[in-house]
């Protein structure tokens, strides 16, 4: 039992302490990772795009799905809590909190995700470069004028030149083969690269002409831009290779647009606009408080009414803090205003689990059991009633996920999934860290007293006391 005690104390001092580290990390990174915290747009401001399309007749249903992939592009930026929604038959608006590249997260939005490989007879082209494709034959490109009133419009130009033969066909691409960034292997290709295949006619038309022109360049061309020109080392069996950058940033790009599929609907940039943040800093600061005199109400109202596992619980409730806040930074969570008020209402919900075993605890203790049998009784006793509670919350934070979800509405979706993820961290906290807190401390002269258990009389505790001695 005793070594059961000290595993699972090991365990959880590593655990707070990796929390620790990753709240409080130099620069704001671990493992190489980002794990600053991420604020909504209501606390920091952001972007604002609206996106409108081409086709002023363009169905809804094509809408419909623009804006899901839309969405899911923005959540591929590691934009969470964005708002993608509808403004009329033929606009969407899309809010990004905190983006710090407006150019590059519009070229994401806007474009159709379309991948091609082109045959140039043999002649490389430049990297960048607009070129007309027998699939896309009039690829557009964004430039940025300045209108009279100091505002950016945006306005599309068409490619011109030769039109070059297509090898594949863009919604031949397998998009459950398109995976997430990865350091190259490829010789000679330092960078990153993002797998991809392609099936049908494109694969046998892409393998059959790799076969044929190893050595040659074959260029490869993303929204009828230039990508590059790679020179063919292999054939590519299946249809399937990588597509290699020298940053992250843009194989992550590249990985959005491929990923999430083509656009049903060809957008033009009507407006972009950096927004300010429409609840600040004071509210940020103003919800720390509150959060911070929540932790020490419960905290006092532990100690006073529990004394010795109150104070067990309060380290405790700590650590579940840590851990929580730890999470949020790791997974990451975009915290809104409406995220914190979640975060915060699981606080006071993280200690209902130790009143309810507190409260059988003194019950057993005065019934005259020992403090071991009464610790492990509070805890089976009360488990029911934890479990059908928790279960309960956890069910209503799915409902609610799944409503924000399904009507795009942000709000809600963050603060159900700080009060979700808070429950599940409270049970961990209640049940494995307070409890290996209560059996580390019963062999001790000092844990026998009923004074620390706000309760008079306890005779299981006089004897085990008496014995000590």
């Amino acid at each position: 039992m005793r070594s059961r005690e000290a595993t699972l104390l090991v365990l959880i001092l590593i655990v707070g302490g990796l929390a620790l580290w990753i709240d409080f990390a130099p620069d704001n990174r671990w493992l190489s990772r980002d794990v600053s915290t991420r604020l909504g747009l209501d606390l920091q401001g952001g972007t604002q795009v609206l996106l409108k399309s081409r086709d002023p007749n363009v169905l809804s249903e094509d809408m419909q799905t623009a804006e899901t992939i839309i969405s899911n592009r923005v959540n591929g930026l590691g934009v969470s809590e964005a708002i993608v929604q509808r403004s009329g038959s033929d606009r969407l608006i899309v809010e990004l909190p905190g983006v710090t590249n407006p150019d590059q997260a519009i070229e994401t939005l806007r474009s159709t995700g379309k991948l091609e490989f082109i045959d140039t007879q043999g002649q490389p082209l430049q990297e960048g470069a607009r070129v007309r494709t027998s699939g896309n034959p009039s690829p557009s490109s964004i430039q940025s004028t300045q209108g009279l009133s100091g505002t950016s419009a945006i306005s599309p130009t068409e490619a011109t030149g030769p039109i070059y033969n297509s090898i594949t066909d863009g919604k031949d691409l397998n998009s459950s083969a398109v995976q997430p960034p990865q350091v190259s292997n490829q010789p000679g290709r330092a960078g990153f690269a993002v797998p991809f295949a392609f099936l049908g006619a494109s694969a046998t038309k892409l393998e059959q002409f790799s076969s044929q022109n190893i050595g040659k360049p074959m260029c490869i061309v993303l929204d009828g831009v230039v990508f590059s020109c790679p020179t063919i080392q292999a054939t590519l069996v299946g249809g399937s290779g990588e597509i290699t950058t020298g940053t992250r940033a843009d194989a992550e790009r590249i990985y959005n647009q491929l990923k999430y599929g083509a656009l049903p609907v060809t957008f033009d940039i009507e407006s972009s606009r950096t927004v300010s943040a429409t609840l600040g800093q004071d509210s940020v600061q103003a919800s720390i408080i509150a959060g911070a005199v929540g932790l020490i109400v419960v905290a006092l109202f532990m100690l006073l009414y529990y004394r010795l596992p109150g104070l067990l619980a309060t380290v405790a409730l700590l650590i579940y803090t840590a851990i929580s806040f730890a999470l949020y930074r790791l997974i990451p969570i975009t915290l809104t205003l409406a995220g914190i008020a979640g975060f915060i209402l699981s606080i006071g919900l993280a200690v209902d689990a130790n009143v309810l075993i507190f409260a059988r605890l003194k019950e057993e203790l005065r019934r005259g059991k020992s403090l071991r049998a009464a610790v492990e009784a509070g805890f089976d006793e009360a488990w029911p009633a934890i479990r059908d509670s928790n279960a309960s919350t956890l069910i209503t934070s799915a409902i609610l996920f799944i409503f924000g979800n399904s009507f795009g509405v942000s709000i809600i979706k963050g603060f159900a999934l700080t009060l979700g993820l808070g429950i599940l961290v409270s049970l961990f906290t209640a049940i494995t860290v307070t409890r290996t807190f209560l059996r580390l401390i019963v062999p001790l002269r000092l844990a026998q007293n009923p004074w620390m258990y706000e309760i008079d009389e306890a005779p299981g505790l006089e004897g085990q006391r008496e014995a000590l001695a």
